[in-house]
């Protein structure tokens, strides 16, 4: 954000240069953005395979703990509350 704060004394050329220089760094943000979409895909796409093979083996498909879980989450006691920073919950 520096490089940003003084634009008026840089010249056309250094302009040029900053520019070039956001665009590769976000194309490479762009990227990896990307890979980790894809990688969480094929990680969904297990569990939703490994789930509907307990399914049709007649195993349960929510555990117990799975139960437990969702309830402290639905309590506002789990992991994934919504507006959590550094372990404090701000309003909505």
């Amino acid at each position: 954000m520096d490089d940003i704060v003084d634009l008026v004394s840089r010249s056309d050329d250094e302009l040029r240069a900053l520019i070039a220089r956001l665009e590769t760094e976000e194309r490479e943000i762009s990227r990896r953005r990307r890979i980790l979409q894809g990688k969480l895909d094929i990680l969904r796409a297990e569990l939703v395979m490994r789930l509907q093979k307990k399914r049709t083996e007649g195993q349960p498909v929510i555990s117990a703990d799975d139960v437990e879980g969702l309830k402290r989450i639905l309590a506002g006691e789990g992991p994934g509350r919504r507006g959590e920073v550094s372990g404090d919950v701000t309003e909505e």
